[in-house]
């Protein structure tokens, strides 16, 4: 399955669900004392690209004040889980420049990267900007990444969960019960081909990060240079 038919089967799936009232409700999202932690190598789209993902978010919180928005901070897309997060690990478990030097070297003849935003997608309890990687790069760098990390016998967790080959976005997660799921899932369709724009990615950041990336919890650990 290509990535135009993930997204288009994950939204049209998720929104039969969210439209019948059988979403999902993130209870994690108001605990205070919520511990799960890990590390992440991530893209952050740049300032045009975050200023038209707000106006998409606007329309979403007047219809739904109550739920969680992703600010400008936290909006990235996820290039590897490391180590996924859980209450189990904390970063005094490892040394960073270990798996710096691991991703340095699966870095190694990667041009250059770009993303294309276009279109809205959802899950059955959040709702995401699709992108889209121009060329297999992206997919490239994660192969590397999966191989290097699996030689070298660093604590890791990739694929653990599920394997990523998407390059979306979350924006919004639902924390509270939807006041009008049918009126969300309306504005999601005005957007669901809206072009967010595209942007040549010039950097990736290593993070310790909690489940949300919360700008206020994360640390970096790593930020590498793309020519």
């Amino acid at each position: 399955m290509n990535l135009s038919e993930h997204y288009n089967q994950l939204y049209k799936t998720s929104c039969e669900t969210i439209t019948a009232g059988k979403y999902g409700i993130d209870a994690e999202l108001k605990n205070d004392s919520d511990s799960r932690f890990g590390i992440t190598l991530l893209i952050r789209p740049n300032e045009e690209i975050k200023a038209n993902i707000q106006r998409f978010i606007n329309e979403l919180k007047k219809a739904e004040p109550e739920q969680y928005f992703y600010p400008d901070s936290d909006i990235h897309i996820t290039v590897m889980s490391i180590i996924s997060c859980s209450t189990a690990f904390d970063l005094n478990q490892i040394s960073p420049s270990e798996y710096i030097e691991i991703i340095c070297r699966s870095l190694v003849d990667v041009d250059k990267i770009k993303i294309h935003y276009k279109g809205v997608t959802a899950s059955p309890s959040a709702i995401m900007i699709q992108g889209f990687p121009s060329d297999e790069t992206l997919n490239n760098l994660r192969n590397r990444l999966r191989e290097n990390f699996k030689k070298s016998g660093l604590q890791q967790s990739i694929d653990s969960r599920y394997e990523i080959f998407t390059a979306h976005s979350t924006v919004m997660r639902f924390q509270e019960k939807l006041h009008d799921p049918k009126k969300l899932m309306e504005i999601t369709e005005k957007f669901r081909d809206y072009d967010f724009g595209d942007f040549d990615v010039k950097n990736i950041e290593l993070v310790y990060n909690d489940w949300y990336q919360r700008k206020s919890t994360t640390s970096i650990l790593g930020d590498f240079g793309l020519r």
